[in-house]
């Protein structure tokens, strides 16, 4: 099985992060039975880095596609090639709150994600996706309009993953992670620190699990540096 994360600026990390997807391949070691590969056309941090926290996350699971920077509108062209070259099965998504923050609104970003949907399908027609609703960020506590598009986003989420899903491609929308904090779990109001990159995997992985019975149920203790 091949997993692809797909995401911006969280999800790619900076230098000096684990990120989640780091929690991530430690959830899927400790707990997935069969062969699995993380897989997609890029492998560094933001600016290029290859400085993550810890030095033996290995090369092979370090594959994404994500970008600071880059939302729905810049991954719907891109998420074709990519699943085709590296064949994925199951793409991990978390994009949106760029999107909303400096590029489209979001009627125009939900159409983005249903761009994004026929791009992956179209390369691997039976490929699964995870969707993660946009975190509202500390912009979103001073202002009151992008709150209010975060939350039309969201909402255009959920109707465009009801409209889509399919039983040969099914598409599943996570939940925004039980008690995730913006001030605790974030380093500066929007980028996961050590805890939020465990909340942000461990409902990744409840969904895995729980729709599809991949993996287990996520624990910190089983991986390593940081807690909740």
């Amino acid at each position: 099985m091949r997993f692809m994360f797909v995401g911006d600026s969280m999800t790619i990390g900076r230098a000096g992060d684990f990120t989640w997807r780091y929690r991530m391949w430690q959830h899927l070691d400790s707990t997935f039975g069969g062969p699995y590969r993380i897989v997609g056309p890029r492998a560094e941090l933001y600016e290029g880095s290859d400085a993550y926290a810890d030095p033996r996350f290995p090369a092979h699971a370090r594959r994404h596609l994500a970008g600071w920077g880059e939302g729905w509108q810049h991954m719907a062209p891109l998420i074709g090639p990519a699943v085709a070259a590296a064949r994925a099965d199951v793409l991990l998504v978390s994009l949106g709150l760029i999107d909303l923050g400096f590029y489209t609104d979001a009627e125009q970003t939900a159409a983005n994600v249903r761009r994004f949907i026929a791009g992956a399908r179209a390369a691997r027609p039976g490929v699964r996706m995870v969707l993660l609703p946009v975190i509202p960020n500390s912009r979103a506590e001073e202002d009151a309009p992008f709150a209010a598009e975060v939350a039309r986003f969201n909402e255009l989420l959920a109707k465009a993953v009801a409209d889509l899903t399919s039983a040969a491609s099914p598409v599943l929308l996570a939940a925004r992670p039980e008690a995730y904090d913006i001030h605790h779990d974030t380093y500066d109001g929007t980028h996961p620190n050590a805890s939020g990159e465990h909340r942000l995997a461990g409902e990744f992985a409840a969904v895995l699990h729980q729709a599809w019975g991949i993996g287990g149920p996520y624990r910190p203790d089983r991986v390593q540096n940081g807690v909740l």
